[in-house]
């Protein structure tokens, strides 16, 4: 390894933190060391950092490939305050500082360049950065460059060109959500030219507790499931522009203050809505599952989808953005029959290829039997990334696991009721038949006459929704989307039909709110403030809201919550103590330190 500063030292004085996470350490030599590599590490596992201690140390320019505006600017802004050099290029960037940050890389002053990868995909743009000295490129979110990858964009397609244009930098992708397929496609296009190495640092995220429920009254229920959160932050995550200003409306006549925030808003108003969001510490946010925000907090408290997300991989990606400090959050998940009725559509109806929406159509079914499994979400979740662990005793399943009867009498008369009406009815219609229920349709229709017609009387019409999403997510029920959503049997229908199959269904009435769980055990979260700190975290936290407010930056930027916690159990009265606290570089210290340690001494006695 070249002669650099070691980097725990670099790690304590610049960027305020006593150790290296889990996997941090080998990440960083490697790229000391000039080699290639691909990362895949938790959200909220400290990846930023892997790529910028390195660039500090390093001699000549690393660029960073962001496909986030948001995010660009908010890392900007926090490496300035450590001391570093950096600054974003990208379409809101006005001519006048596009030549400042130029002169600075000219000066050999800028250490990270963070650029759009539309901007590094240009011709011009590549010829300027030929005569400059890059020591490594970075591409933060590197599943977009896979077609596999739950976000691919095409603009990240170009970025396989990096390592034959500049084999003498490094090349070195990070993301927090990749499969064994994405990861592939990613190597071979980043590793082309020279080797690289591969970390993956494990997908757990203990300290969020994962929730699924049926979908009922959507507005309604979403109110009553974030009741306990009032007053803390939260993302609610919606599949169209139209559905987020209605359930942003609705949130707000529930008095919580809520914006919308989607890709149809004009650039300025998203801005304001960011800087809202990152300032204001109850400020809810529903946005479009689609559009990317961009949000490097800690301190995220739950995360709700109303909405169906297309895969786990995207799930997981949403979800990430809950508890980055390693505070017990909350995930979410409400979904109906039509959000998968809904997802297939999607699928079917894009311009993709058939491969394509071959595999899209897999990684949903992988989705639906996390949704329905009767075991512990967390397992389901990791197997699917290829990593083994126990019961997670935080999820809904594991705090009530549901007790699972024989319902093959039940799927059966349901796959005979679909045949008898001839496949042509979706699942409302279909229930009505099953309890006897006689309305207008049923009656005009003759089907009040079926063999089956009340069989399942004495069945609440809520149970019966859940046995038919359950028997749609094993496939021995599908829809048939060329048909308004009418159901027919499905690949595993035969086998059910002639007994071969035993179908195990939870059919018990499904919960619509959310059981409030235990800390995760084994989590990862900061210690817990004790009683008598509460005063002084309130006092301390009032303080880097003024500080945050005088420098026109974020809140989290100034310190973490998870640094002022520490900073509210140590109670430190001078420099050097200032100095201990988790996440207090030397930067930081000289900023900040007199005015936190006056704070503290009013709380001295």
């Amino acid at each position: 390894m070249p002669d650099h500063p070691d980097p725990e030292t670099a790690l304590h004085e610049i960027f305020g933190f006593r150790q290296f996470r889990p996997g941090q350490r080998a990440i960083v030599e490697s790229l000391l060391r000039g080699e290639n590599l691909l990362a895949v590490m938790p959200t909220g596992g400290g990846k930023s950092l892997c790529y910028q201690l390195p660039a500090v140390l390093k001699d000549g320019l690393s660029l960073v490939v962001s496909p986030l505006i948001a995010l660009m600017d908010n890392q900007v802004a926090q490496l300035r305050l450590l001391g570093i050099e950096a600054a974003a290029v990208h379409s809101g960037t006005d001519r006048g500082e596009r030549g400042r940050i130029w002169q600075s890389i000219k000066d050999g002053v800028l250490k990270l360049l963070y650029l759009s990868p539309e901007l590094l995909g240009s011709e011009r743009l590549q010829a300027a950065l030929d005569r400059l000295p890059l020591s490594q490129i970075i591409v933060d979110e590197v599943h977009c460059l896979s077609q596999w990858g739950h976000d691919f964009r095409p603009d990240y397609r170009n970025l396989g060109q990096l390592p034959a244009r500049y084999p003498d930098a490094c090349i070195a992708g990070f993301t927090a959500t990749a499969d064994v397929a994405t990861r592939a496609d990613i190597e071979s296009q980043l590793f082309a030219h020279r080797p690289g190495r591969v970390f993956v640092q494990g997908f757990d995220r203990p300290n969020i507790s994962l929730k699924v429920l049926a979908k009922e009254r959507a507005d309604h229920q979403l109110v009553e499931l974030i009741e306990p959160f009032r007053g803390q932050q939260g993302i609610v995550y919606r599949l169209s522009r139209k559905d987020t200003e209605s359930t942003a409306a609705a949130l707000r006549d529930a008095g919580f203050p809520a914006v919308a925030y989607h890709a149809g808003l004009d650039s300025g108003t998203r801005r304001q809505l960011l800087d809202r969001f990152l300032s204001e510490p109850d400020l809810v946010v529903v946005a479009t599952i689609a559009f990317g925000m961009g949000i490097d907090k800690p301190d995220i408290r739950f995360v709700v989808h109303v909405d169906l997300p297309s895969n786990l991989e995207a799930y997981y990606q949403e979800i990430g953005r809950a508890g980055r400090d390693g505070l017990p959050a909350e995930a979410i998940l409400l979904y109906g029959f039509d959000d998968i009725r809904r997802r297939r559509w999607l699928i079917d109806s894009g311009n993709a290829d058939e491969a394509v929406k071959r595999v899209e159509h897999r990684r949903l079914d992988a989705l639906l039997s996390f949704t329905e499994t009767s075991g512990c979400r967390k397992q389901t979740l990791l197997g699917y990334f290829g990593e083994a662990a126990g019961p997670c005793g935080n999820c809904d399943r594991c705090l009530n696991p549901p007790a699972l009867v024989e319902a093959g009498d039940l799927a059966r008369t349901l796959l005979g009721v679909i045949d008898a009406t001839g496949r042509r009815f979706g699942q409302a219609h279909l229930i009505d038949i099953l309890r006897g229920e006689a309305t207008e349709k049923v009656a005009t229709l003759g089907h009040d006459g079926l063999a089956a017609f009340g069989a399942a009387a004495d069945m609440d019409k809520r149970v019966l929704r859940g046995a038919v999403r359950q028997l749609y997510a094993s496939g021995v029920v599908e829809v048939d989307i060329a048909g308004h959503g009418a159901l027919r049997p499905g690949r595993k229908a035969a086998e059910v039909l002639s007994g071969e199959a035993a179908i195990a269904l939870d059919l018990s009435a499904p919960p619509t709110k959310a059981r409030r769980g235990r800390k995760a055990a084994g989590s990862t979260s900061a210690a817990p403030v004790e009683p008598a700190a509460m005063e002084l975290l309130a006092a301390l936290k009032a303080l880097r809201l003024e500080i945050a407010r005088e420098i026109d930056k974020p809140a989290y930027i100034v310190f973490s919550d998870a640094t002022l916690a520490d900073m509210a159990q140590k109670r430190p009265l001078d420099t050097e103590a200032f100095l201990a606290v988790d996440g207090v570089g030397q930067t930081k210290c000289g900023l900040y330190a007199e005015r936190f340690i006056a704070r503290i001494g009013e709380f001295a006695d």
